[in-house]
């Protein structure tokens, strides 16, 4: 109790508690936000740290900073704690600098899509083979009214889709990539299928509309997976059906780069945590391991609370 109270008796560990928050970020990051030097708010994040108040997630040379869960009474006084963290004098500032960190994320990924969305379907299979996971995926389908796809690219699921629901509506960020999709269903011929342009955390559903959602091969490219998860909790109707599919933990640096990868890969422990708190129950993952080069896969399912 007294090592936590001494690392919560500074005003710069509080910022840095009410800015993470809101999300995971990096020592650079929260250089930014808090408009400190490195060395400062490294200090501060290793106090918080050693108290348990925090935790490190390594990812590659990165290391992403989250609230931590192995301090029991930080845990037990967090809820107040939180409440009170919005009266701090430099809060709006703060919060400023974090959407300024998240939309340089996001624009980095559109970007990036906006640039490649021709050659995409080649560049990802040739750049990081994956395993072979979309027999599992699209078995996994329940029959449905509406589905929904987050992140449809170049619309390449949209035929499997269209066959287990009566309407499909697919959502992208890239206008570009929205683009290739309307050429591929007006070559397949193929009605139902309704395509908006809208990022993952800010999906342009109502609430409830689908009764089916899939994320595959997007969730990595998000700036706030946590976030996302909590947006597809709204748009699904209760009882819903969530499925993952995406890469399984890895060390292949070079992708944030060379494909826009904002993470690398996920822990199945991570997305079930994930999504829990943003409202469904009964998450089950499984790894479809890869061979030889390929990446191995994570296919999560979950449902609607």
């Amino acid at each position: 109790m007294l090592e936590t109270l001494k690392a919560l008796a500074d005003p710069t560990r509080l910022r840095l508690l009410a800015v993470l928050s809101r999300g995971e970020f990096t020592v650079q990051e929260l250089t930014a936000i808090l408009a400190m030097g490195q060395s400062r708010i490294s200090r501060h994040l290793k106090i918080l740290v050693a108290a348990g108040l925090l935790s490190v997630k390594r990812q590659g040379t990165w290391g992403y900073y989250r609230l931590g869960e192995e301090n029991p009474f930080f845990r037990e006084i967090w809820p107040s704690l939180d409440s009170r963290l919005e009266a701090l004098p430099e809060r709006r500032r703060d919060l400023d600098g974090v959407a300024r960190v998240l939309e340089t994320r996001r624009s980095r990924s559109r970007e990036f899509f906006d640039r490649h969305a021709r050659q995409w379907d080649e560049l990802a299979r040739t750049l990081l083979p994956v395993a072979d996971y979309l027999t599992p995926l699209l078995e996994a389908i329940p029959p449905c009214a509406t589905l929904l796809e987050v992140g449809v690219g170049t619309g390449a699921l949209l035929g499997s889709l269209r066959l287990a629901a009566d309407s499909v509506i697919g959502v992208d960020h890239s206008p570009a990539m929205l683009d290739e999709a309307r050429n591929r269903l007006a070559a397949e011929d193929l009605a139902g299928v309704a395509l908006r342009l809208g990022e993952m955390a800010h999906l342009p559903l109502s609430d409830g509309e689908a009764q089916v959602a899939i994320l595959n091969m997007v969730l990595h490219h998000a700036p706030q997976p946590s976030a996302v998860l909590a947006e597809l909790a709204r748009v699904l109707a209760p009882g819903g059906t969530l499925l993952i599919a995406d890469l399984a933990r890895h060390e292949k640096e070079w992708v944030r780069e060379q494909m826009a990868d904002q993470w690398l890969g996920f822990e199945a422990e991570e997305l079930q945590g994930w999504l829990t708190t943003a409202g469904f129950d009964g998450a089950d993952c499984r790894l479809v391991a890869g061979s030889g080069d390929a990446q191995g896969v994570l296919i999560c399912r979950a449902l609607r609370r």
